[in-house]
């Protein structure tokens, strides 16, 4: 009778610990209710909570701790704790620890099983180590799980991410159970390795079909660009749900074919973030930026009158910065600063580097500076965002000496890094020391120059009238040239009045570019500027002779009821009697002041 008592009590005690250690928020927390269990001296025999202590910890990103509450384990023969501490090395991206971890594992004869190899084979496939997955395969096999389902599963995901599409087919013909996940992971290794045709022979010889493997030969036929079969797959779709109609519209989205978008976005009886993220990223890729904003509005208006509860996340907001910056749309910009902060995203990193961005292109880069010394993290993107901002504004010295700071902090530059170093050394007149920099990519750093870096030192030696210099570099370079590379050559050349080396540009701007009349136009400036008008009156003739015409010029406008894109004599806003009607008023404003006459008397 003591001992049934004694039994029931501890499995009372068992299940309140066990309680208590799921309903954890806090590593201070969870360590009280470990000091419980030792003081208690439960769990010798289960070690049933251990596993959820070691999970929890996992689960609050205290991996560390757990690994060493684990290796003071004085019996740890059980391979469900083996698992548990392997599972929180995968779901905290230490992949190296989980092979690791398997090697200890069978020095101490401690066997895996079917729950063990699946985690180490997600690990190698995530961390592209398709050595040590085949060697969990010859484990695999060594221990009779050759046809596990869990495991083949996982091997033929292995296999997949290599790009070996051809051994994860084998796996997947060698196992005696296929699920629909098995079937999943197989049409998904061919739709990955760019094989459609065989995807779809696989899906449609499926014995079972689930929503997720539906939409992932749909986002198969979308990825190839073939949105028409994309679509007949969905509408003969059974059981659609949401997520059958996100797939399509970023679909839509991605292909450029906003009218889609747009009208499937409104059929949809239900939206969740991701549908409105899908359709306002759609109008962002596309280059639609006033409806990114207007959509924007409408979301937050419609969310304001209770008819969905959708608000927007992180991604919602970089879209709409995004679109402000492109916009110059300084004003609701601010606004959403403020909306950010007042939803939990001040210290968001996504969007602080998106209103860093934002202010910079608005021109406001004393804003964009406090955003980015208000960070309390800070990436890769957040340097390379105001060190590129402050060179393209003229803050030369500032860019050089940021770069300096995030060298020193650690953060590895790349590419994008090096284009503002060279633009500030370029605005600057700092020729020496750009070179140097230019130098330093490949010696230091290991990156490869690219067309913008070489285009960059192009700029920063002819911008400083080393046009001798810029040109041999050209000559010297072993990729070609571009349009943009020569374009900054005709510019300086007319800069510095050199005529032969702006010939010599707009030739091969004529042969990269030969229907663009603006070439035409800079260097009939050239001709002009240096008085030669027996070739300038040629370059007419041949600018007529081509029969190109310059693309009219678009700007925008900011105001209280959105923003406005127009022409030179544009006469589509429907007040433009209005607007012709103000303007000329302020026209006669202007020359009645250049008169010198006093406005202030005439009214």
């Amino acid at each position: 009778m003591c001992l049934h008592s004694a039994s029931n009590i501890a499995h009372a005690l068992e299940h309140k610990l066990i309680s208590l250690i799921q309903s954890c928020k806090s590593p201070k927390h969870l360590r009280q209710i470990q000091t419980q269990i030792i003081i208690h001296a439960v769990d010798h025999q289960t070690h049933l909570i251990t596993s959820h202590f070691l999970a929890k910890c996992s689960g609050l990103k205290q991996i560390t701790y757990a690994r060493q509450v684990f290796d003071k384990l004085p019996h740890r023969t059980h391979t469900s704790l083996w698992n548990v501490i392997s599972k929180g090395y995968l779901q905290n991206n230490a992949h190296n620890e989980v092979t690791s971890l398997l090697g200890i594992m069978m020095r101490e004869n401690v066997k895996p099983n079917c729950y063990t190899l699946p985690v180490v084979l997600k690990s190698c496939a995530k961390s592209s180590s398709l050595r040590k997955g085949e060697q969990v395969h010859c484990l695999a096999v060594k221990n009779g799980f050759k046809s596990n389902t869990y495991v083949g599963t996982n091997l033929i995901e292995l296999y997949s991410c290599a790009g070996q599409v051809g051994i994860a087919y084998r796996v997947f013909t060698e196992m005696v159970i296929r699920n629909v996940v098995s079937w999943t992971a197989m049409i998904n290794g061919y739709v990955s390795n760019g094989n459609l045709l065989t995807a779809r022979r696989l899906f449609d010889l499926a014995p079972e079909r689930d929503i997720v493997l539906w939409n992932r030969i749909i986002v198969g036929y979308t990825e190839s660009g073939d949105m028409v079969e994309a679509r007949r797959l969905f509408d003969s779709m059974p059981g659609k749900d949401l997520m059958s109609f996100n797939t399509l519209l970023n679909g839509y989205a991605n292909n450029g074919d906003v009218a889609s978008c747009e009208r499937l976005f409104e059929s949809m009886r239900e939206k969740n973030i991701f549908s409105w993220n899908g359709l306002i990223n759609g109008y962002a890729r596309n280059a639609h930026f006033i409806e990114v904003v207007n959509t924007f509005k409408k979301m937050l208006s419609e969310n304001n009158n209770n008819n969905n509860n959708v608000k927007p996340n992180d991604a919602t907001l970089v879209n709409v910065l995004t679109a402000c910056a492109k916009l110059g749309a300084l004003d609701f910009g601010k606004w959403v600063h403020v909306y950010a902060e007042s939803n939990g995203y001040k210290d968001n990193i996504y969007v602080c580097n998106g209103l860093v961005d934002m202010y910079a292109k608005c021109g406001s880069v004393e804003c964009a500076i406090d955003v980015f010394k208000n960070m309390d993290k800070k990436d890769l993107i957040s340097w390379n965002t105001i060190i590129n901002a402050l060179a393209m504004h003229g803050h030369g010295d500032n860019a050089l000496k940021l770069f300096d700071e995030m060298t020193e902090k650690g953060e590895k530059p790349d590419g994008i890094t090096f284009i503002g170093i060279l633009c500030a050394c370029s605005h600057i007149g700092l020729v020496r020391n750009g070179l140097n920099h230019f130098h330093s990519m490949s010696s230091e750093y290991s990156i490869e120059p690219k067309i913008e870096h070489y285009g960059c030192v192009v700029d920063l030696l002819a911008r400083n009238g080393l046009l001798e210099e810029a040109m041999e570099f050209v000559n010297k370079m072993p990729i070609q040239a571009d349009s943009v590379i020569w374009t900054t050559l005709l510019a300086a050349s007319r800069v510095h009045k050199k005529v032969e080396f702006a010939e010599v540009s707009l030739k091969k701007l004529v042969e990269l570019d030969p229907k663009n009349p603006a070439n035409y136009v800079m260097l009939s400036n050239v001709y002009g500027e240096a008085r030669n008008w027996d070739e300038l009156a040629r370059l007419k003739v041949a600018v007529r002779d081509t029969g190109s015409k310059k693309v009219p010029g678009l700007s925008s406008i900011e105001t209280n009821e959105g923003v406005f894109e127009f022409y030179a004599f544009d006469e589509r806003h429907s007040k433009t009697e209005e607007i012709y009607c103000a303007l000329n008023g302020l026209t006669d404003v202007l020359r009645l002041s250049v008169f010198g006459l006093d406005l202030m008397e005439i009214g």
